[in-house]
């Protein structure tokens, strides 16, 4: 991944705004794992952090590094509470949030995440009363999006359900297995298979003798390119199915054209084409973490600015409002997830993959 090689002077400027060089107005915190594992992923929510606060209007960051940890998100928090930030923005690792809320829960600050999938996190809102608001996708909208789009398509087709074994692979299968039998559309084949084999001539050639043509794999894409490859070599069309793992670079077998995804859109291709020119010529390429963060971050600003009586506060601000952002509107949901569903159905042309159209 591609992290921001420099900042420009206006950008530092906001950046040492979290030793208080800078005075602002509104002050944003920002949780971000700046060192460990993931830091090349909070080097990005930074950076796009430090780009949309410094295209603000009087804002400033506080930048927390929240180490992917509870104890860094609980430090963090105490950090944004000591800074009185209006605000806080980020955390990418359900542990680091789930600590921080609480503190960040009486001292009236909301958050806006960009990095957290977890249902749960959102789901337990109402019994927690945390002011968790959430611009990352649920994990269950992509099994929902596989729902829409693949049973839709596959009303008529034999189909077969597998997955690896893994908590990931098994509830995609398993959700989209009950799904399809409610709809009507009962699998010829079902199987947990073993991954991370040379070849998968035996599953091919038992899909095959079922009679099924059309496969949703709960697995990574070295298994799924594997599969294709052997079902091509069996002269056996099979159009296989999976889920964002797709995206992950090929190893030893590319994957076969026609694999289908239910993935997320690349965020450039979603954003504000200036928006995106102008990173692009400031030397940001607007990948991974950067667009979301910038995007919580104008709808923090805004919502800032909303909050004007004591019955408008902050969170309330967020709740009802809608917020123009470089992602497009923002509306929060009543759990505090974003509206809509982004999951789309992509088609894999042998370089890459393309959204299909209804």
């Amino acid at each position: 991944m591609h992290v921001l090689p420099a900042l420009s002077a206006t950008l530092l400027a906001v950046v040492v705004s979290t030793t208080g060089a800078l005075a602002a107005e509104t002050r944003l915190g920002l949780a971000a794992p700046l060192s460990g594992d993931f830091a090349t992923l909070g080097e990005q929510m930074r950076s796009g952090a430090a780009l949309a606060a410094e295209n603000g209007r009087d804002a400033a960051l506080e930048i927390a590094d929240d180490q992917c940890s509870a104890d860094g998100g609980r430090a963090a928090a105490q950090q944004f509470v000591e800074a009185e930030v209006s605000v806080a923005v980020g955390f990418l690792c359900i542990d680091s949030i789930e600590a921080a809320l609480p503190v960040l829960k009486d001292a009236g600050i909301p958050v806006v995440t960009t990095g957290v999938r977890v249902d749960s996190l959102t789901e337990r809102r109402n019994k927690t009363g945390w002011p968790v608001f959430r611009l990352a996708p649920r994990a269950a909208e992509q099994l929902q999006a596989a729902q829409t789009y693949l049973i839709r398509r596959w009303s008529d087709e034999h189909i077969a359900i597998i997955d690896d074994g893994t908590i990931y692979g098994r509830e995609l299968a398993e959700g989209f297995r009950l799904a399809a039998e409610q709809a009507g559309l009962n699998p010829v084949f079902t199987d947990t298979f073993r991954p991370q084999l040379d070849n998968q001539i035996a599953l091919a050639g038992r899909l095959r003798k079922a009679g099924a043509t059309h496969v949703l794999a709960g697995g990574d894409r070295s298994d799924i390119a594997i599969l294709g490859r052997d079902a091509a070599e069996l002269d056996y069309g099979l159009t296989i199915a999976g889920g964002e793992t797709l995206r992950a670079a090929d190893n030893d077998v590319a994957l076969a054209p026609g694999t289908l995804m239910i993935g997320l859109p690349e965020w450039a291709d979603l954003a504000d084409p200036q928006a995106v020119e102008v990173m692009r010529k400031s030397g940001v390429v607007p990948e991974g973490y950067i667009l979301p963060t910038y995007a919580a971050v104008e709808t923090a600003l805004q919502a800032v600015r909303s909050a004007t009586s004591p019955e408008m506060t902050v969170a309330t601000a967020l709740q009802d409002g809608a917020f123009a952002t470089v992602l497009g509107e923002v509306r929060f949901d009543d759990m505090g997830d974003w509206q809509g569903n982004p999951y789309r159905l992509f088609e894999f042309d042998g370089e890459t993959f393309r959204q299909v159209t209804e």
